[in-house]
């Protein structure tokens, strides 16, 4: 045997030998694996605090790994207290012991196991547990949780700012305000006009006056501004169904982004006469919080923007879902998101938008002061665009002693009377309204 055919024989052999070894290696590591108990669940606490006048609930689940839990939203400001006392009462004797890693199965065994479903309180408790537990998978993967579901459709979800004033001289100068930082898109109201005395020592709002003002805003930011500004507006339910397909009808000049909750969720079938009478762009949803409310507006195509408030419907677990329904029907989303969402809930919403593909507006997001320090990590704000981390999970940490600074009461304002819930609003001869 020559030199050269002996060197070709080693090589071969060492060729096969280093194969053979890291075979075997890959082998051992997959058996490690496919051997390695999911994470349990150790504790589930509450995290409840009132750093900025709303009362945010965060839920945090901690396994049985060293180092290994994620937080999220259960935040119902007008009931904060039944949502904590529903997740520590009763999910969490429910789920101790339990794996973190079957989502979908603990989202069902929460839902089922009260019974009587759909109802805010169990939504939200519900949602605390469910985007905790993506925050987890997201970490145990390295991952932000917008990867697990895909990656990114866009690099930044766009945003709406908000633009009032007591008269439509004073909106158009806050819109232009806005489109100074960077908005394309606001949302615009007006304040309201001095209300006749009412029969009743209450806050008055009257109905033909407020949706008269709104025309004239929206007159004024036209002819000052043009078209080149997208523009919105929340009707908040206030109204009747004739003067709502009224009001939408006559806005269909101003070619508004989207008009906000025109109906109630009682007055769902008048989505169809407006549907049928004008082309206004219709967002709906903050208040649902049952799939026999979305689904006909989704699937008749009755509505531009699905607006729920994704914690009210249970987490972004079913919320992914109902993306994903929409999308089939030419509906984006516009997950609802006012101050008394917190941070972590926030968060979850944004990871949503840049991961579905009908993904229409963010709001709310920007994390400023002490809310900024307790939970780190949030999105930055630039050019009327949310950024997201791409830290593992939603990539936030929550300084739970500064959170504990802020227990519930601090700050209430006008609402600490009523324990952070909403008061009334009525006509001038007292009847109550929705809102």
């Amino acid at each position: 045997m020559n030199r050269r055919r002996w060197l070709q024989m080693m090589g071969a052999g060492a060729a096969a030998l280093s194969v053979e070894r890291r075979s075997q290696a890959q082998e051992r590591a997959a058996q490690a694996t496919r051997g390695m108990a999911a994470p349990k669940i150790k504790d589930i606490t509450v995290i409840a605090t009132q750093p900025a006048g709303s009362r945010l609930t965060v839920v945090k689940i901690t396994t049985d790994q060293d180092g290994l839990y994620g937080y999220g939203c259960a935040t119902f400001t007008q009931r904060a207290e039944l949502v904590n006392a529903a997740i520590e009462k009763y999910l969490r004797p429910l789920l101790l012991g339990k794996p973190t890693d079957r989502i979908e199965d603990t989202w069902q065994m929460c839902y089922d196991s009260s019974y009587w479903k759909n109802g805010p309180v169990l939504n939200n408790a519900i949602s605390g547990i469910d985007e905790a537990l993506w925050d987890i998978k997201g970490r145990q993967a390295g991952m932000p949780v917008y990867d697990l579901w895909g990656g990114k459709c866009r690099e930044a979800a766009r945003m709406f700012s908000n633009a009032s004033g007591a008269t439509p001289k004073d909106v158009v100068e806050n819109v232009r305000q806005s489109m100074t930082r960077g908005y394309k898109h606001v949302r615009v109201s007006a304040g309201n006009a001095p209300a006749a005395a009412g029969l009743h020592e209450g806050a008055v709002f009257e109905r033909g006056p407020a949706l008269r003002r709104m025309l004239q805003v929206f007159e004024a930011c036209r002819k000052e501004l043009g078209f080149d500004i997208e523009l919105m507006h929340d009707m908040h339910e206030r109204y009747g169904p004739r003067e709502a397909i009224q009001f939408v009808k006559d806005c269909e000049q101003f070619k508004l982004y989207f008009l906000e909750d025109p109906l109630s969720p009682e007055d769902l079938a008048y989505f169809r006469q407006i549907r049928q009478q004008c082309a206004t762009p219709i967002a709906m949803g903050e208040l649902f919080n049952s799939p026999h409310e979305w689904m006909p507006l989704i699937t008749e195509r009755l509505i531009d923007y699905i607006r729920v408030h994704v914690s009210q419907a249970g987490g972004v677990t079913p919320c992914r879902k109902m993306a994903l329904l929409a999308e089939q029907f030419g509906v984006k989303t516009a997950w609802h998101g006012p101050g008394d969402v917190s941070p972590v809930g926030h968060t979850a919403q944004l990871h949503m938008d840049l991961s579905s593909y009908n993904f229409g507006i963010q709001e709310g997001g920007i994390i400023t002061g002490v809310q900024a320090e307790i939970f780190k990590g949030c999105a930055t704000f630039k050019d009327g665009y949310l950024w997201a981390s791409s830290a593992p999970g939603w990539g936030i940490e929550v300084d739970e002693k500064l959170a504990a600074k802020y227990p519930f009461g601090s700050g209430d304002g006008a609402r600490g009377s009523l324990n952070g819930g909403w008061g009334d609003l009525r006509l001038p001869d007292g009847t109550v309204i929705k809102q």
